[in-house]
């Protein structure tokens, strides 16, 4: 037997109740992060989890460590569904559209943590995964924008902007059942995002270059 071979022999993996719990607690404080703001009491995550406080803490013994783990799901997830709408619709505006959804669907609006004071951005695993969710998406707006269904004058942060502020609702409301409008005005704002353009924007395209230097 070779030493990695026992090494990993040594290490116990995961038990699948384990993952289950972590995977429940990443999910509710997706939502909740959308719905409060990234300030939600971990406590009130415990509960919409279904789990006990002690097992949030023990997967996650800072908020810091959850908000980078929501982070980092809600990016993998996004980017999966960018891939499949651009393997799976011919169209490429229609492909854009179908991203938009779903990515309102994934809780795109979870990621704006990163945009908040104190949110270290400058992890190896995040930094990877936010140039592959421009990468795709610059893509996805590319295709489009070659075949002469975007505007020229719109950028991928133009787009990431309208998504996070589309699927959140306002700081402070109590809009209830806010999601039952967010497709609808999702839908409204990609049709003018169609070419063409029915009037001229003011300032310049926004990359997530862009937001990051604002932040």
């Amino acid at each position: 037997m070779t030493t990695t071979e026992t090494a990993q022999r040594r290490v116990p993996r995961p038990r699948a109740d384990a993952l289950r719990n972590r995977e429940r607690i990443i999910a509710a404080a997706r939502e909740m992060f959308v719905e409060f703001g990234p300030e939600v009491p971990l406590d009130e995550i415990a509960r919409r989890a279904g789990i006990g406080n002690a097992t949030l803490y023990r997967h996650f013994p800072d908020r810091a460590g959850l908000i980078h783990e929501v982070v980092l799901s809600v990016m993998s997830r996004t980017v999966d569904q960018a891939l499949t709408a651009s393997a799976e619709v011919a169209d490429p505006f229609e492909a854009l559209r179908r991203f938009v959804h779903a990515a309102a669907d994934e809780r795109i609006g979870a990621l704006c943590p990163m945009l908040t004071d104190g949110f270290d951005a400058a992890h190896s695993d995040l930094l990877a995964q936010r140039e592959r969710l421009e990468e795709v998406v610059n893509g996805l707006m590319g295709r489009a924008r070659q075949a002469g269904r975007l505007r020229a004058d719109v950028a991928v942060g133009d787009l990431m902007v309208a998504l996070s502020q589309l699927t959140r609702p306002l700081p402070g409301s109590a809009c209830l059942n806010f999601d039952q409008f967010v497709h609808r005005h999702l839908q409204l704002f990609l049709d003018g995002l169609e070419a063409p353009a029915r009037s001229v924007l003011p300032g310049s395209p926004a990359t997530l270059g862009d937001l990051r230097r604002e932040s």
